[in-house]
């Protein structure tokens, strides 16, 4: 169990060590920090309200940047008649699967069964044969926030659901190269998101043909490395290239009067970034959330609350942060303090702010740093102003200790037993050339047990050998274990 337990700790279930056992470290953090709960059905989780509250201000960050870009947002009907589904070959035999069917309506059977939404493509390809005529009804940019659906066979929380929240936008363009740029362009606003929303360093790369979303010419990736030196796919950006088109007969005339065929994007990012989250800044006394995320910013905790003035002038600072546009709460239950600092160290809350009787002599606050536990004292006629610098300082603190994380454990390898050696040590990343053959890629994953993360945008250009065949080639590849 965890060792390093403050004073009030044993009034808060303990969670298990997570360098003892990092799996049930986080299952404990998901469940006694109140972010998820259990159903009757596998899979099915519920999103508890502090949980659920993560992911609004996660959709509200990247609904604003979607809007700021062009798109607009649109509802897609839950079901997908298998007929549609079939249309585009590759795409239902990636889903195949995953697929969970109704094949009755009430009391009678189904003309043709119907997929649960395991992705939309087909739906909005559907959508745009019936809509899409000319040049000027071109670009499409739309977005849907929803649920899908995938019967996985293996389940965690946030990690993988059969049922899950996520975005899914779905773009239409008269060109090849305003589809690729609209694709690399919702790749950076997902990496913006993680880097300056969630403080999680990302690497962008394009996955490898085998690795590539079902029916896609190109997948586009941001890769985050957790704590346990594990990797986490945390959004993907697919070019379709016109095969959906062609398939679903879309055509429209452009500006000679010609018939032509568009080309489609696809993009998506979902609740598994809250796994990522925990996994990344997450530590043995539960959540360590970032500032910009957080449903609760900053907490205020009365001390000796019984003496006169102390619960006004807790309920004056909890008033002046709100004002201040801070997310703050403030805790005057009869929970001793000590119990208080327990919980909200449990949930992660950046920022505790105590005041008692000497504080209030003094006009002064005590403030406490979730991420470090460092104390400071604050000036009352600085509150607002040293809170949100805390919280900068918070969040900058993550970023670089995330990121230290992953360049600390990131190893440039020649052979695949060498890549073995490390993965079964302590783990990490793994950098090497990379000829382009799927056999190659293969290889990685049966002799060191290891699968291709991403190929990143970031190439160096240099020259050197594959580590399975050794042929000279340039391509640089990330290889790790992931989630």
């Amino acid at each position: 169990m965890a060792k390093d337990q403050k004073k009030g700790q044993a009034n808060v279930e303990a969670i298990t060590d997570m360098e003892a056992d990092f799996a049930q470290w986080y299952t404990d953090v998901c469940i006694k920090a109140e972010l998820i709960g259990y159903t009757s059905v596998k899979g099915m989780f519920i999103l508890r309200p502090y949980g659920y509250a993560i992911w609004e201000n996660i959709q509200q960050a990247l609904d604003q940047k979607f809007k700021a870009a062009g798109h607009t947002n649109v509802s897609m009907p839950l079901l997908i008649p298998e007929s549609l589904l079939q249309k585009e070959k590759d795409h239902i035999e990636g889903f195949a699967p995953e697929c969970a069917w109704v094949t009755m309506g009430g009391s009678e059977k189904l003309d043709e069964p119907m997929a649960i939404r395991p992705t939309s493509e087909t739906l909005f390809c559907d959508h745009w044969s019936r809509v899409v005529h000319s040049w000027r009804d071109l670009p499409q940019l739309l977005n849907q926030w929803c649920s899908v659906l995938r019967w996985e066979k293996t389940t965690r929380p946030f990690l993988r659901h059969r049922e899950f929240l996520w975005q899914e936008g779905h773009t239409l363009h008269a060109t090849a190269q305003e589809a690729i740029e609209e694709t690399e362009r919702m790749l950076e606003i997902y990496a913006d998101v993680c880097e300056n929303l969630l403080a999680m360093p990302v690497i962008k790369g394009i996955k490898t043909d085998k690795e590539k979303f079902a029916g896609a010419e190109r997948t586009y990736t941001i890769e985050c490395m957790m704590h346990d030196r594990k990797a986490l796919q945390n959004g993907t950006s697919h070019y379709f290239g016109d095969g959906f088109a062609r398939a679903f007969d879309i055509r429209f005339s452009d500006k000679e009067n010609h018939q032509t065929v568009p080309f489609e994007t696809s993009w998506g990012i979902t609740t598994r970034t809250i796994g990522g989250l925990i996994m990344t800044h997450g530590d043995n006394r539960g959540l360590v959330l970032p500032p910009r995320v957080a449903p609760i910013q900053a907490v205020v905790i009365p001390v000796a609350a019984h003496k006169p003035g102390v619960l006004d002038a807790a309920a004056a600072l909890r008033d002046r942060l709100q004002a201040a546009g801070i997310r703050v709460k403030l805790d005057d239950s009869n929970n001793s303090p000590g119990w208080k600092f327990a919980e909200y160290e449990m949930k992660g809350v950046p920022v505790r702010i105590e005041i008692g009787p000497k504080d209030m002599e003094k006009g002064q606050c005590v403030a406490a740093r979730r991420d470090t536990g460092e104390k400071t004292f604050l000036p009352l006629d600085e509150l607002e102003s040293g809170v949100k610098a805390l919280m900068d300082q918070i969040h900058d603190n993550l970023y670089t200790m995330a990121l230290k994380n992953r360049e600390d454990n990131t190893f440039d390898i020649a052979t695949p037993e060498e890549a073995k050696a490390i993965v079964d040590g302590k783990g990490g990343f793994l950098r090497s050339k990379w000829c382009g053959s799927v056999e190659c890629e293969l290889a990685m994953k049966e002799r060191a047990g290891v699968s291709s993360r991403c190929m990143p945008l970031a190439q160096s250009g240099t020259e050197g050998v594959c580590p399975v065949c050794g042929k000279s080639c340039t391509t640089d590849i990330v290889w790790g274990i992931a989630y």
